[in-house]
């Protein structure tokens, strides 16, 4: 290899993160890189080779494939690769073989390692995981973006005072913010009205700017819920535009911060157990959206968030519950109602239906099915109106299949496992993430340890169940880094649940059933995983990553969605994500294909 310290630093200007160094170290930084040429159909490394470095391409093509030759990505000019094995123990993970003739920029390990110690923003790049272990949703510590409402609803200084209190009263707003052009230069709001206009009796024909409060208090979209505090306090008013160079960009009302400190995961969950009515339940869970815009802007990690709002949707369900005994009278036999699905593994979002069954004693007999048919009826027609919609694939309770005494749950798994045809893998796969919501717990008991332990004996039925998993890929494109959706109404976009979380949702399945893992949450079962041999170390440890970024780019999808008034959903345009983001999604869509490409070869262990 050769090195040309100044044409490299050019280089690396371009290229993030090394454009973030102070440019003394991205000399050094340079000087530390060699060069190596690849022809094309040379091979860099293979997997399970000690890296000579980090990789990073100056020009040309380099295919990634993993340990069964399969190519999961292919990267051009200023795309990186190698960095995961040397986070962990320095071989190579993949095989990396050039597809045209490259020239290749290889930063030592040791150098690789200081610019990881040394510069925070550096270290981050490389990162997969987002460290927000211990963070608490905090009003003072938040950023106004995360408070106030975009967009705000503005006027002209020259619009007539009545028109003005019109659109306040249509728009249901306490305020308007005034500009000339795209310049703040008012704000007026309904006491300005109020003391102003009307208590004056001002000519109510005339201009806005007469009541408005000219070059009011603002302040910029960096600032903290401290600074809203502070300068509301201050000032003493309870209206503060956010303005970015003169131009109103938000707005933050005394309303708002109530609003934001009201809504708690413990505050719902206590609104629904006090619930009088299916109304009131659903008045609750409409608080959802907002929840999640707080837990996500404070920092808690993915696994926090959905176990936080799941909660609430077991609230729900147990609420219901004691709703339809109350009507009904007590239950003839014992029972159990249980959740599958994201419910069932404790990770649902801002948007879930509903999938549940029912487990009966076995000496329910056919006349109690009316009481049973009753109950589920009444919580799942409440869960769908407190925003847990019917299951497409009727997937609940309320379907006499779903709803059975303890031996027939028993056939149906037994079945399932002696003919896995394609309906069998499917119910199968739902089925193993039940989790008991409300009843009788024992009667899941002895279920689920028998069902895992007779499954993970049957080499057949695991089989289908790998061969199911790997239905759903990654949305991996092998020319420009994401396959999106290519007609509909979601063209040009990424599925992040089926393309995203759900192929790690499904390997979690799959390793659940070979380690005979008893936990359902898809976190847990990778760390069991891990912990019990069924992946190897740095399989494991990099999947779990890979599927915290995953799962946190879902979260922050549709919180941003919901702070802007819209309905959080799973459609993500790669548009919305940064380079940096980008680059740091391909990469763990990467892994996971190369993991669902090592279970599918019978390999399931990487590294």
């Amino acid at each position: 290899m050769d090195s040309s310290g100044p044409s490299i630093a050019r280089f690396l200007e371009s290229v993030h993160p090394y454009n973030t160094l102070p440019q003394d170290e991205l000399a050094r930084v340079a000087g530390s890189f060699g060069r190596r040429s690849a022809g094309a159909g040379d091979t860099v490394y293979r997997a399970g080779e000690t890296l000579e470095g980090l990789y990073l391409i100056e020009s040309g093509a380099v295919a990634i494939t993993d340990t069964n030759g399969v190519q999961i990505s292919l990267l051009t000019a200023r795309n990186s690769f190698g960095e995961r094995g040397l986070a962990r123990d320095g071989r190579a993970m993949t095989t990396a073989q050039a597809v045209e003739p490259s020239a290749l920029l290889v930063l030592p390990p040791d150098a690789f390692g200081r610019l990881r110690e040394a510069y925070p923003a550096f270290a981050r790049f490389f990162d997969r995981s987002r460290p927000a272990e211990g963070k608490k949703t905090d009003l003072t510590t938040l950023l106004v973006t995360d408070l106030m409402v975009a967009d705000p609803v503005t006027c002209t200084p020259d619009l007539p005072i009545v028109e003005a209190a019109r659109l306040m009263r249509d728009r249901h707003i306490s305020c308007l913010g005034v500009v000339d052009g795209e310049t703040l230069v008012g704000i007026v709001t309904v006491r300005d009205l109020a003391n102003r206009a009307v208590a004056e009796a001002m000519d109510l024909s005339g201009p806005i700017r007469n009541v408005m409060t000219p070059r009011p208090a603002a302040l910029p979209p960096t600032a903290l819920g401290s600074d809203v505090l502070h300068v509301m306090l201050e000032h003493r008013v309870g209206h503060l535009p956010i303005a970015e160079n003169g131009r109103l960009v938000g707005i933050i009302t005394q309303t708002d911060l109530t609003r934001f400190q009201a809504v708690s995961s413990a505050q719902l969950i206590r609104d629904v157990a006090m619930a009088a009515s299916v109304a009131d339940l659903a008045g609750a869970t409409a608080r959802i959206p907002q929840l999640l815009v707080q837990l996500v802007a404070g920092g808690n990690r993915h696994e926090v968030v959905t176990r936080l709002i799941t909660d609430i949707a077991d609230a729900v369900t147990r609420r219901l519950l004691k709703m339809a005994e109350a009507e009904l009278g007590p239950p003839p036999v014992p029972y159990l109602w249980l959740a599958c699905g994201s419910q069932g593994r404790q990770e649902q979002t801002g948007v879930s239906d509903q999938d549940n069954c029912l487990i009966l004693d076995d000496a329910a007999t056919e006349a109690d099915d009316a009481y049973f048919a009753a109950l589920a009826r009444h919580v799942c027609d409440g869960l769908h109106a407190s925003g847990y919609v019917h299951c497409p694939g009727d997937m609940m309770a309320s379907n006499p299949r779903w709803r059975q005494p303890v031996r027939v749950w028993r056939q149906y798994f037994e079945g399932w496992m002696r003919t896995p045809s394609p309906e069998a893998q499917m119910l199968a796969s739902v089925m193993f993430d039940l989790r008991p919501i409300g009843g009788t717990v024992a009667l899941f008991d002895g279920l689920q340890a028998e069902t895992l332990e007779a499954a993970s004996k049957n080499t057949i039925f695991v089989a289908h169940m790998i061969s199911n998993s790997l239905k759903h890929t990654p949305p991996l494109g092998l020319l420009r880094g994401f396959a999106t959706i290519r007609s509909g109404e979601h063209k040009d976009r990424l599925d992040l649940k089926m393309n995203g979380v759900v192929p790690v949702v499904d390997l979690g399945r799959v390793y659940a059933l070979q380690g005979r893992i008893a936990a359902v949450n898809t976190r847990a079962r990778l760390r069991a995983a891990e912990e019990l041999g069924v992946v190897s170390a740095s399989g494991g440890h990099s999947l779990i990553d890979a599927y915290d970024l995953i799962a946190q780019v879902r979260l922050d999808h549709q919180a941003r969605r919901a702070r802007a008034g819209e309905k959080p959903d799973n459609f993500m345009a790669p548009a919305d994500l940064s380079d940096f983001e980008r680059s740091h999604l391909r990469d763990a869509f990467v892994v996971v294909r190369t993991m669902q490409s090592a279970v599918g070869h019978g390999k399931g262990m990487l590294g």
